[in-house]
């Protein structure tokens, strides 16, 4: 069998329109729940675990978001400095970010930041630390449907390029490298991990090359991060993420990174 005989492979044409709109979804959504018509904020988070969400909820920060006619999900909206944010949590896997993120750029959200928490490939640092996701490997299905088969998503040259010189976000000390994006992490064999480790990836998660194809198919600004938090359930004491669940953290990385991107695109 070759790679045209895959059957995830077949018949997929990345370039062709799609039949099925995100605005038509959220049309027929807003009249079911009688919704007005609104955007929402131009910055927007998905937080996969929901760690985020437990913290801003618990300290009182979030309101739910009126414009926000999603069938699938809750958008809790917060304010951080001069920042207005939306928030959804739980968005876990690559076709549900996905989806979300349709979703979410249809309804006014111009910057999209996913933070979601990885196994540790490469051993960088001890964890937890945070990872901007450069490229990822597409171990998935949803981003064949965006782009043509290749062996990495990538974050946008631009975005990179951009994060790289902020002076502000020099000061989180960030890592900068690639993950590995899969759909089954209960079978992440061994032989799976070693290519992933002698390719140099640093970490595993579940979303980023499927975001990545999506922004690059559609020229949505999406940019992923992974805190590296975990190796895999191997080690004791595993899966701590710091203080609160690392969401002070997590929150702090991502406000730098939405400063970063508003001061290049004031309205």
């Amino acid at each position: 069998m070759t790679a045209g005989d895959v059957p995830i492979l077949m018949r997929k044409q990345p370039d062709a329109p799609s039949l099925f709109l995100p605005d038509n979804l959220l049309r027929q959504a807003r009249r079911q729940k009688a919704m007005p018509a609104g955007a929402v904020p131009r910055v927007c988070i998905l937080d996969p675990d929901g760690d985020m969400v437990s913290y801003l909820e618990q300290a009182g920060r979030t309101r739910p978001s009126q414009t926000w006619a999603c069938y699938h999900t809750r958008m809790h909206v917060f304010t951080q400095g001069e920042i207005t944010y939306g928030l959804v949590g739980h968005a876990v896997g690559a076709s549900f970010a996905v989806l979300v993120a349709e979703e979410l750029f249809a309804s006014g959200c111009e910057l999209l930041i996913s933070m979601t928490s990885a196994g540790q490939i490469v051993a960088a640092r001890e964890p937890p630390y945070f990872v901007v996701i450069e490229k990822a490997l597409r171990d998935e299905g949803t981003s064949y449907h965006y782009t043509p088969p290749a062996a990495y998503s990538h974050l946008s040259p631009e975005l990179l390029g951009s994060l790289r010189d902020c002076q502000d976000l020099v000061k989180e000390n960030l890592l900068f490298g690639a993950t590995w994006t899969t759909d089954a992490p209960f079978r992440e064999t061994e032989t799976a991990v070693a290519y992933a480790r002698s390719e140099g990836i640093l970490g595993v998660e579940m979303e980023a090359a499927a975001l990545y194809a999506f922004s690059a198919a559609t020229r949505h600004p999406v940019i992923c991060l992974a805190h590296i938090t975990n190796q895999m359930g191997n080690a004791e004491n595993d899966f701590e993420k710091g203080d609160a669940q690392g969401s002070p953290a997590s929150l702090r990385v991502i406000d730098r990174i939405a400063r970063c991107w508003l001061d290049r695109h004031a309205v």
